[in-house]
């Protein structure tokens, strides 16, 4: 009883932080929501059906809350992360789907494997030469961006300016060693459902 109090109490923390009342936004803590491109409206519409599908899936399992990322642009739903039987995935695929206001759903979770140090370690460092690229390359709005890494695929998700900027993200990616594959989910800002005036 105790714990589904703690539970209940944790969850409406959670639900209740508005990106109209601070700078935190999809793109993580300190990122203005003045430079997200999409409206408020669309940005408090996002940030609703990504607490609600984090909160769903910590009901579901509290491991999810470690192992699964979410992130909701336009009304479109990319989950990255790690489960341990593919059942799990297609249950999370379902409940993202389930998501009051969702236009699509990119999954990209990973059936884990034998953890392994060295490729961890090579995905952290890739990672942080896409980011570190994209910070120096001034045609680039970097914050508009996620970026996860996994045995040497990176995956990209955020909102260009225009194409050149995609192609300029997708290039960046590409360009550093050892990348496998770019799977970029990146959409244009003329293709956001509402814009800013």
């Amino acid at each position: 009883m105790k714990i589904k109090i703690l539970l209940t109490l944790f969850l409406l923390i959670l639900v209740s932080n508005c990106v109209g009342t601070s700078s935190q936004g999809i793109f993580g803590t300190g990122v203005s929501v003045a430079l997200d491109p999409r409206s408020i409206g669309t940005q408090i519409d996002d940030n609703i059906m990504q607490k609600s599908l984090s909160s769903r899936l910590l009901l579901k399992d509290k491991k999810y809350v470690l192992s699964i990322n979410s992130k909701v642009l336009d009304g479109r739903i990319f989950i990255t992360g790690k489960v341990d039987e593919p059942e799990e995935k297609l249950k999370i695929t379902k409940m993202a789907w389930e998501t009051k206001g969702v236009r699509s759903v990119k999954n990209n979770i990973i059936v884990k494997e034998e953890f392994n140090f060295k490729q961890s370690a090579k995905d952290i460092l890739i990672t942080s030469q896409l980011r570190t690229a994209m910070i120096i390359n001034k045609k680039i709005k970097s914050t508009n961006y996620n970026i996860d890494t996994y045995k040497k695929k990176i995956y990209i998700y955020g909102i260009a300016q225009d194409k050149d900027e995609m192609k300029q993200v997708i290039d960046e990616a590409k360009s550093i060693l050892d990348v496998e594959k770019v799977i970029a989910s990146i959409l244009l800002v003329d293709d956001l459902r509402i814009q800013k005036n």
